[in-house]
């Protein structure tokens, strides 16, 4: 084999799970796979020869050097390495396969399939060829860190803070601060063990929270997040347009005027007009739109521009503390003064009038509870950086490190101002001067304007930032059609979901009274946050093998107190806006069940469906489970006779049939199909055939599954079937089937060995069966049925015949329907007290039946033989003489042969009198059918085993016999276990 380079092109992921480029395999990397040439017709067992063979190097390199251009021309890959003999030792050591795990192209030049969509399970795709150009990608600072900062520092902090900390005292404020701070800290810890255990596309925390909780939570959470940064924005709309007219109201447009009460005095304060609220709102809202247009690029050179003043002006807050001295500026501000700090250091909750000023009449009385709500919207903005996560380099690095830095720096700068603000003032001065933060700025208050005005500005564009693409995410996820206006290609803006989240904003502005649903607000920030906790926490609890999260400081235990710390929350900002915001996210959620195309996107919630079951198996055992709790399981045979459309994989009636045997749909059901032929040749058709089935299944809202079986012959797959189908106590126990009607009429012979082959199987594997005679004529769950469901009690079957015409009465077709139970006796039986034991052990039973006996002479007296009906004894000469001509032709066989008597090709015993004795006995069991059951809504009648070395042809002849005439007819045959108990 010559040595040669088998060069392969250089693979990037998109850009929709983030720009990461793997570096090509260079020839003198640790991962260059040296293969030594093997001689194929060599001894494995010369360790020598192993060892003296020339190593065969495989570089990886770019696809450059494989273009046509090269020098003197490239070979094709495959013809590089030399032959068959390269491509069988690829093969052997799997070499094609780790190519593909890599990323790079085939090793024997075939191009690698593309991976379905997300919804499909797959969330990564690979693009061959060269690496297209990525998007502009931004790492920890500017993706995830500054927008976080940009949100959380908002309008609280300037106006609210010193008044909060007056209200509520040192201690309280610290305690207030330490809660919710808390809240968002452990949250942020359950969001970076979610964010980097794999690929994370667009949509943030919907993105988490679908994939944790399942779409329908998904979706309600995340349309309900997507509301509340919408709504968000017009909130901090509002509030730099108010301060910036109370920083210049000569800007006002409208004048108003409004007279608050203070202590002792009437204090006249110019507030800003709500028309001039609306008008500067619409219009910064309009431009805030216009950044937003311009793309994530434009959004992070326009974000400095309002951090940078925002953060000047806390620095000129702390210098300015510092710098202040004892009533100088103004009246009550003391400087940092021990006094001070004691004196503040208790709650001093009051009255006040609806703007905060202390009145011993005011309507509004404030503690730790209101104090929650009022500060909590100052923490919150720590999903801004993961609501950009399609635009990160690296969202396992970036948002972990960047929301959790900008948590806790947020958290210890209240913190720190908890403890200047309550040295530096008086309460009273704490309570009446709002902008404190102003007055004690240094140099000028200004600053404290500007860099309100800017923090206010920069979350409302951090709010339309994440809106908009929290809204496109959904939409592409294609859960709810009617969202699909909204849809953006990877790599683009989401232009429309823009201008949806620029309409509410505006609509909110032009409301400008949002007192009412401020609240709700943060219910659904807190609702999101929650939804990240009990993600983690469900994850982390049942620790599936794909939870490998990078990391690794987290604890479900922190994800369940965060969770509960959520919901704490929002109990205790308000309990009717908490029951409004719980019940709008589930009408979104039974919205999303209704009409929604969810797909499996293998959340959490499977994984502990399927832990459940385990345990629940493991609990069950091996052993017999007892008659109460007996359920039973069908295994349906979906096409046991063929002559079906090739489009309907299973016969409609069986679907309602399988119904019929659950008791308010409990109860699992398994439908299955065997396919004749080679299973190599096969398998692929196999999976075709179970995918529709399990359509129909679906289509027909029958709780089932299906299986599909490949197999020489029919009996060898059912026979595989019986023996291996289920898991412990959840093993099928009843085989159900259609009675072969058509085996006659379409002269298949092969029917009747197949069809005793599957009873004979049943038997063995200790399985109930149930043939359905009439199944064409089954009414379905619309069609109300009337008469009587009539038992023919011949043999004991365990109570099963008992029980399925109980799940019977229990369907909306039956349930008008009543029991008859006919008991079949001998002519010398006391039918009086064979009635009399029956109706104590119904009642027993808690059974209501009418019980008839029936008697049959014995077979040597046939002195009624002439008066059965005309169609049961032509039914019967019929099959007397067929039975002959088949008996005549085996013993003329077995003579010109020299064999026995065969049939099926296994011998049999024949005993004349023996068959002439079964379809007498067939005969008067149809004829007392007909006599008594005629009009009845359905018949079940024991079904007689198959004969030991009896051949098939007559035993289906007897069952001919006895299904003559009958329109609906259940041929039941129980196992050796009870399914009824009479005890409690």
């Amino acid at each position: 084999m010559d040595n040669g380079d088998i060069e392969s092109a250089e693979e990037e992921f998109p850009g929709r799970i983030g720009a990461r480029k793997y570096r090509p395999v260079v020839a003198n990397d640790r991962a260059v796979l040296q293969m030594s040439s093997i001689d194929p017709g060599s001894s494995s067992s010369s360790s020598a020869g192993v060892h003296q063979a020339s190593l065969q190097k495989i570089k990886v390199g770019k696809q450059a050097n494989m273009g046509a251009d090269n020098n003197g021309g490239s070979l094709p890959v495959h013809e590089q390495a030399s032959g068959p003999s390269g491509e069988s030792k690829l093969e052997l050591f799997g070499f094609d396969s780790l190519v593909n795990i890599l990323g790079l192209k085939s090793m024997t030049g075939e191009q690698v399939p593309a991976p379905s969509s997300p919804r499909d399970g797959d969330d990564v795709s690979i693009t061959l060829g060269r690496p297209k150009p990525a998007d502009l990608k931004f790492g920890t600072l500017m993706g995830v860190f500054v927008p976080c900062l940009q949100n959380i520092l908002g309008i609280i902090y300037y106006i609210r803070f010193s008044w909060i900390v007056g209200m509520a005292g040192i201690g309280e404020s610290l305690l207030l601060v330490s809660f919710c701070g808390l809240c968002t800290f452990l949250t942020g810890i359950s969001l970076s063990a979610i964010a980097t255990n794999g690929a994370m596309k667009g949509g943030g925390p919907y993105y988490l929270i679908g994939r944790a909780l399942g779409p329908e939570v998904g979706v309600s959470i995340g349309l309900c997040f997507f509301l509340g940064n919408a709504i968000a924005g017009a909130l901090y709309v509002l509030g730099a347009v108010e301060t910036f007219l109370k920083a210049v109201p000569a800007a006002g447009i409208f004048r108003e005027t409004v007279t608050n009460v203070n202590v002792t005095t009437f204090e006249r304060v110019e507030s800003p007009s709500p028309h001039d609220l609306q008008v500067y709102g619409i219009v910064v809202t309009i431009v805030l739109c216009f950044i937003v247009f311009g793309g994530v690029k434009m959004i992070n050179r326009v974000a400095p521009a309002f951090l940078i003043p925002v953060l000047f002006s806390l620095f000129c807050i702390f210098i300015g503390v510092f710098l202040t001295r004892k009533d100088n500026p103004a009246v009550g501000i003391t400087g940092l003064s021990l006094d001070t700090f004691k004196d503040n250091w208790g709650p001093g909750y009051q009255n006040t009038n609806e703007a905060g000023v202390p009145d011993p009449e005011g309507s509004v009385y404030w503690n730790f509870n209101a104090l929650v709500g009022l500060f909590f919207p100052a923490v919150t903005g720590i999903m801004a950086g993961s609501n950009r996560s399609a635009s990160l380099k690296d969202t396992q690095r970036s948002i972990p490190i960047g929301t959790l830095s900008a948590t806790l720096t947020t958290t210890v700068m209240y913190l720190v101002s908890v403890f200047l603000f309550g040295a530096l003032a008086t309460r009273k001065k704490l309570l009446a001067d709002r902008l404190l933060t102003a007055t004690i700025a240094w140099p000028f208050p200004v600053i404290v304007y500007v860099g309100i005005i800017l923090s206010t500005l920069g979350a409302a564009l951090q709010s339309l930032t994440g809106a908009p693409r929290l809204l496109a995410a959904i939409a592409n996820d294609d859960i709810l059609p009617i969202l699909n206006y909204f849809k953006v290609a990877d790599g683009n803006e989401p232009y429309i979901a823009t201008l949806f989240t620029a309409f509410i904003c505006i609509g909110c502005v032009v409301i400008g009274n949002l007192d009412l649903i401020t609240p709700t607000i943060t219910m659904f920030f807190l609702l999101c946050y929650c939804g990240v906790n009990l993600s983690c926490f469900l994850l982390d609890l049942l620790d599936a093998p794909s939870w490998r999260p990078r990391w690794k400081f987290h604890h479900w235990s922190l994800s369940l107190l965060g969770a509960s710390l959520c919901i704490v929350i929002m109990f205790l900002i308000s309990w009717a806006f908490t029951i409004v915001s719980l019940a709008l996210a589930s009408l979104i959620y039974y919205y999303v069940s209704l009409k929604g195309k969810a797909g499996d996107w293998g959340d959490g919630f499977k994984s502990a469906y399927f832990q459940l079951a385990l345990r629940s198996l493991r609990s069950l055992g091996a052993n017999q489970v007892h008659p109460k709790n007996w359920y039973p399981i069908p295994l349906v045979f979906c096409r046991p006779w063929g002559k079906l459309p090739e489009n309907v994989p299973c016969h409609p009636k069986l679907a309602d049939f399988a119904n019929c045997m659950k008791k308010k749909g409990r109860g699992m059901s398994i439908f299955f199909s065997i396919l004749d032929g080679d299973y190599h040749e096969c398998a692929e058709d196999a999976k075709t055939a179970c995918r529709q089935l399990a359509t129909y299944l679906d289509y027909k809202r029958c709780e089932g599954v299906a299986e599909i079986v490949v197999a020489p012959s029919m009996s060898e797959g059912f026979r595989g079937i019986v023996q291996t189908m289920g898991l412990g106590n959840l093993k099928p126990n009843i085989v159900v089937m259609r009675y072969p009607e058509i085996w006659r009429r379409e002269n298949l012979t092969e029917i009747p060995a197949t069809f005793v082959g599957i009873i004979n199987d049943c038997i063995v594997a200790n399985k109930a069966v149930v043939i359905v005679k009439g199944l064409d004529e089954w009414p379905n769950e619309y069609q109300r049925q009337y008469g009587s469901i009539d038992l023919y009690w011949i043999v004991r079957d365990g109570g099963l015949m008992l029980l399925l015409s109980q799940l019977l009465l229990t369907k909306e077709s039956f349930e008008s329907c009543k029991i008859q139970v006919f008991c079949i006796a001998e002519e010398d039986t006391d039918a009086e007290a064979l009635k009399a034991d029956v109706k104590k052990f119904l009642y027993d039973l808690r059974m209501q039946a009418e019980v008839i006996v029936v008697t049959m002479k014995s077979w040597d007296s046939q002195a009624e033989g002439g008066s059965q009906p005309d169609d049961s004894m032509e039914a019967f000469t019929g099959a007397q003489q067929r039975v002959a001509t088949y008996l005549a032709e085996m013993k003329a066989a077995a003579e010109k042969n020299g064999t026995p008597l065969m049939a099926d090709g296994k011998p049999v015993v024949v005993n004349e009198q023996q068959v002439e004795k079964f379809l007498y006995t067939t005969l008067k069991l149809n004829s007392t059918i007909l006599r008594y059951s005629r009009m009845a809504a359905v018949v079940l009648v024991s079904l007689p085993p198959p004969p030991v070395n009896h051949p098939a042809y007559f035993y289906m002849e007897y069952m001919d016999l006895l299904v003559e005439n009958v329109q609906r007819l259940l041929m039941v045959r129980g196992y050796r276990r009870d399914v009824v108990t009479l005890f409690t």
